[in-house]
């Protein structure tokens, strides 16, 4: 098909091949029961505080809860002066959340990632220590719960802060496509 010559430079194309993984980062489907009176999911199983059939060794040190208004933008972050492993999980809403690889040492290193957390299709998602994250909420904002395996401590606090736009501020354009 011949197109106009301005339409055929401007078209593009999207791209649904598979993204890069990064090491160490574990993403599944959790079950979500529905009824006409509503729904029941298992977030975690726990034995002795270590999460049951879970492909890592993770023991949870802390559950918290964070909320985001829509199109919060909380980026980037993670966890230099200890190890803290995260699962996060959406219960209401949705986020899109970009993982970048920054560890030296990592054959995945400088890989970004998106993954898209929703309240109506909940999955865990494994963010090991050295992989910077962050979030963009949709429209309705978000209810993120997540297990850490080290403690939030207010006086010596292990989160290291990136500027939003550290890896591009593309990552957080909306999709007008």
């Amino acid at each position: 098909m011949t197109l106009d010559e301005q339409v055929r430079i401007a078209i593009s194309y999207q791209n649904y091949s598979a993204p890069p993984p990064i090491e160490g980062v574990v993403s599944f489907s959790l079950k979500k029961h529905r009824a006409l009176e509503g729904a029941f999911m298992e977030y975690l199983r726990l034995k002795d505080g270590r999460v049951e059939g879970f492909p890592t060794p993770f023991e949870a040190r802390q559950i918290s809860l964070s909320w985001a208004v829509p199109g919060r933008i909380n980026a980037f972050h993670l966890h230099p002066k200890r190890t803290q492993d995260e699962l996060w999980c959406v219960v209401q809403g949705a986020l899109l959340v970009w993982l970048v690889d920054v560890r030296a040492d990592s054959p995945t290193k400088g890989t970004k990632r998106s993954f898209l957390l929703s309240g109506e299709a909940p999955s865990l998602l494994y963010i090991p220590s050295g992989v910077a994250h962050g979030y963009r909420a949709g429209h309705q904002g978000a209810l993120l719960l997540y297990a850490m395996n080290d403690q939030f401590n207010p006086s010596d606090p292990n989160e290291g802060r990136l500027p939003w736009d550290f890896f591009g501020a593309e990552l957080w354009a909306e999709d007008r496509g």
